[in-house]
Parts: structure tokens; C-alpha cells; sequence
């Protein structure tokens, strides 16, 4: 399979396509349905499980955060695969990482969607408020639109966009790689009752969206990036 990246053009066909099969999601009762697998009337019996929530939910943030730093320090101090972009990508990388979970954090304080634990569906006191309705009151609680914990995953897509022209094939891995965590960290919370799988879906094309972005923008006012190698 060649390692050729695809151009802007296919890139944008794509997240296209991705917005509308989630649109098409929505439409369906598929979001009810998977919830339903884990909970019930009376609740979530996940919702306090000791490996989702100490290992799946604490741990894996706390990996995600040493991560981010490893990725800050590599700025200055390149090690791998990191030296073989510029430093003004490298730069690129950490800042996405940062910037992203930041801008979901921002989408999650303006939401007045519930989550489905609070839902009296699933044995909460709130009546569902759909998370495109951004005028409307809050739900109680509010604020789980989109997916905060699987943003941890999905916050490190950038590395895509970063290592795309020097080393596509690891381009590609870092992008299942990220997909794989964000979407395994959402199937978590999922499972506990804090999201829908929509409020995932969109959290990893927001992230996408978002890392896209600061790639266009760095290409156009940052320095070019070179295929060069550092030494430490």
C-alpha cells in the first residue's frame, strides 16, 4: 500500500462524509440503543466499576498528561522519530495536543446536554436536552457534549499532520493509534454512563477538525518544515 498522503481535497471529502455518517447516526436510535446495553432504569452498573474508573478513567488521563509533557520536552530535547521534523513542528505537535483538549473543554462548558447517568431514562432526574440546542437551558448538570475523556485520545490526531510529509507510514500508525485510544477511552465512559456514542463520534471530528486547522496554519505562517536529523 503506498504511503502517499492524501491531499487536502481527499481530506476534506472525507471529514465531510465522517459529519454527515454521524448526522445520520443521530437519526437513528442507535445512540438509546448502545446505552441500553450497559444501562438500565435503575442506572449504570459500571458506573463505579474499580478498573473503569480508577484504571480506564484516572490512569489512562494521567498517561495522557505524562504523554503531553514527554511531547513539550521534545521540543528542545528530540528523541526518535521526533528528530526528524523541525522544531517548528515539533512545536506544532505539543501545541495541538494542548489547544485541542483545550477547545473541547470549551465545547463541554457551553453544552446543555445531560449525561445519560443523569438521564431518567437510566434512573437520573433530567429530561434529555439535544447537544445542538446551545440556546437552550441547561440540563442539569450540562456540560457532556462532546466526549472530555476521549479527547485524551483523540487530542494527539495532530501528530498525523505533523509527521505526514517526512514519515508517512508513521503518519498513519500515530492516526489508528490515536483513533483507537480516543475511541477506547469513549467505549469506557460509554460503558459507565457518562456519554453517548455520539458525544464520542463528534469528539474525535471536532479533534480532527481542530488539528487540521492549526496544521493549515502553520503551514502558512510557520517555517516550512525540512526533513532534517538533530543531535541531541
Amino acid at each position: 500500500m503506498s504511503a502517499t498522503p492524501l491531499s487536502d481535497r481527499a481530506l476534506l471529502l472525507v471529514t465531510t462524509a465522517l459529519a454527515l455518517a454521524f448526522l445520520a447516526w443521530e437519526a437513528t436510535p442507535g445512540d438509546a440503543w448502545l446505552a441500553g446495553l450497559a444501562g438500565s432504569g435503575s442506572g449504570f452498573a459500571l458506573r463505579d466499576d474499580w478498573f473503569l474508573t480508577q484504571v480506564m478513567h484516572i490512569g489512562a488521563r494521567n498517561l495522557a498528561w505524562v504523554l503531553v509533557i514527554a511531547l513539550v520536552l521534545a521540543v528542545r530535547w528530540p528523541v526518535g522519530p521526533m528528530r526528524a521534523v523541525s522544531r517548528a513542528r515539533r512545536l506544532q505537535l505539543a501545541g495541538s495536543v494542548l489547544l485541542t483538549v483545550l477547545c473541547i473543554s470549551l465545547l463541554k462548558s457551553v453544552s446543555p446536554a445531560a449525561c445519560p447517568w443523569d438521564l431518567t431514562a437510566y434512573g437520573g432526574a433530567v429530561q434529555p436536552v439535544s447537544h445542538w440546542h446551545l440556546w437552550a437551558p441547561a440540563a442539569a448538570g450540562g456540560r457532556c457534549f462532546p466526549a472530555g475523556h476521549a479527547s485524551a485520545g483523540f487530542a494527539f490526531l495532530g501528530g498525523y499532520f505533523v509527521f505526514r510529509d517526512q514519515l508517512p507510514v508513521l503518519a498513519r500508525r500515530w492516526l489508528v493509534a490515536a483513533l483507537a485510544a480516543g475511541l477506547l477511552l469513549g467505549l469506557t465512559q460509554q460503558w459507565r454512563g457518562a456519554h453517548f456514542m455520539s458525544h464520542t463520534l463528534w469528539s474525535g471530528w471536532f479533534c480532527w477538525c481542530l488539528a487540521w486547522a492549526i496544521d493549515l496554519g502553520c503551514r502558512r505562517w510557520a517555517p516550512s518544515a525540512r526533513p532534517i536529523l538533530e543531535t541531541a
